[in-house]
């Protein structure tokens, strides 16, 4: 046991794990000394390596996220439809106020396409932001 204690305060093993303490256990452990001097310059950057099956499941999520995404555009329409059945049934109670009930219509309608355009704004961010 104190030689284990002895062995982890070593000054060199303090100074070599500070330089790596900012990288994955993988890449400081699986490297060669030549790139661990090349991965401690402060400009240096490292590219993210991700496997195949790992980028198949990101581009399933994106995929599955932007379909759920998409369901509000369905909302959309179903609201533009109540909106404008509202304006028949209204309209045949009362003829009278025409011009009032189409001016509350068209305000509905713009808010429920709205609300579609930003469902459908969000799908395409998850597909081609991200």
């Amino acid at each position: 046991m104190y030689a284990c204690a002895k062995l982890s305060c070593a000054p060199v093993l303090v100074r070599r794990s500070s330089r790596v303490l900012y990288q994955p256990l993988s890449a400081s452990v699986l490297s060669s000394p030549e790139a661990r001097t090349e991965q401690a310059r402060p400009g240096a950057h490292r590219a993210i390596q991700t496997s195949a099956a790992q980028r198949d499941i990101d581009t399933a999520a994106k995929f599955i996220g932007a379909g759920a995404a998409t369901v509000g555009v369905a909302g959309s329409g179903a609201g533009i439809g109540t909106v404008f059945g509202s304006l028949i049934i209204g309209y045949a109670r009362n003829p009278s106020l025409k011009q009032q009930l189409f001016s509350y219509a068209i305000l509905g309608f713009a808010l429920s396409e709205a609300m579609g355009l930003f469902c459908l704004m969000v799908a395409f961010l998850i597909l081609f932001a991200m």
